[in-house]
């Protein structure tokens, strides 16, 4: 026998129905993420007093992700979302990184004294993730640009600006370079998104594409 962390009720019948879990396990991108493991690993950050982690599922494109709610060490400055994310990377796996970061003053908590996660505010604006804002300068930074926001929900986007860090995951790269190739008729693979995951460096993969496909029809023509 163990402790499964279901919370069940034993019918008549001798059957268990299932009613949910008594833990802070939930199902994100089709893994099972313990919430728990996620705060502890976030409070052993220097700058980061406290911290509650929960799902969070866009009104706009559907996609459930992790919100990170953290409350700052007494006088330590806000740490960024790159930052945040690159402490928890190296003891967790990419699926248990939250894709959103807010901070806080401190953790709403029921009468009890626990964590009132009811009560934590819906993520409106990520963290800083360390660059400053650049306006697409090309219009294929304008293009890829737009199609971020379309896809990741996001207000405005830098040519400069991380695709993960924004919130997108592998999922999303797959349909994000599915429109990027149907808007350049192009190629692109995904892995290209991987290994340059900015506007800039996303445009620049495309251009090199362009160039490269309009030097081999003048080659055979």
């Amino acid at each position: 026998m163990y402790r499964s962390g279901d919370l069940v009720a034993w019918r008549a019948d001798g059957t268990l129905e299932f009613l949910g879990r008594t833990d802070g396990q939930v199902k994100v991108r089709g893994f099972r993420v313990e919430t728990g493991e996620v705060e502890a690993a976030l409070v052993t950050h220097p700058a980061v007093g406290d911290a509650a982690v929960v799902p969070h599922t866009d009104p706009a494109s559907g996609r459930t992700v992790l919100v990170g709610h953290v409350v700052p060490a007494g006088g330590a400055p806000v740490p960024g979302a790159a930052e945040l994310r690159a402490h928890l990377a190296v003891s967790l796996p990419e699926h248990m990184l939250p894709a959103v970061f807010s901070t806080l003053e401190a953790l709403p908590l029921t009468a009890n004294g626990k964590v009132d996660r009811q009560a934590l505010p819906a993520p409106r604006q990520r963290l800083a993730t360390g660059t400053d804002y650049e306006a697409p300068a090309t219009p294929t930074e304008e293009l890829i640009a737009q199609v971020w926001q379309e896809l990741l929900g996001a207000e405005r986007v830098g040519v400069r600006d991380d695709f993960f860090e924004l919130g997108g995951d592998s999922l999303l790269a797959l349909r994000t370079v599915s429109r990027i190739n149907a808007l350049f008729g192009t190629a692109m693979a995904p892995r290209a998104l991987f290994d340059g995951p900015t506007v800039a460096e996303t445009a620049a993969s495309v251009e090199e594409l362009v160039l490269a496909e309009l030097e081999s029809a003048a080659g055979t023509s």
